[in-house]
């Protein structure tokens, strides 16, 4: 039996690739972090908070996603969203993970190619 330990580490590292695409997608609404973290909760992606800040970091160092800041509502909060050239990254992200589901398929029911 494999203990909850082993099969923990490789759901996270199936997760972990899945983490991009999820926050690309979804901020194509702008959105702050906790709210995004909430709604990534929401459709199956726990995500900590100490994996998602970084990686919203990296993702607008990457020019994937664009940042501003909104001081109007009482705490002022830093809006994301996936801009131009995160939109064409998406794309390809979800063209490759539909080719790695649709080779998965294959060898779960044992189709050749």
């Amino acid at each position: 039996m494999v203990s909850d330990d082993v099969l923990r580490t490789h759901l996270q590292e199936l997760r972990r690739g899945t983490v991009v695409v999820a926050s690309l997608a979804a901020l194509r609404r702008p959105d702050y972090g906790y709210a995004l973290l909430q709604r990534l909760a929401e459709h199956g992606f726990a995500v900590d908070a100490n994996t998602l800040y970084p990686l919203l970091r990296r993702l607008e160092e990457q020019r994937l996603l664009t940042s501003e800041w909104n001081t109007e509502e009482s705490r002022p909060r830093k809006y994301y969203r996936t801009s131009d050239s995160g939109e064409s990254v998406l794309h390809r992200l979800l063209d490759d993970l539909a080719a790695v589901q649709t080779s998965m398929t294959g060898l779960i029911e044992g189709v050749d190619r």
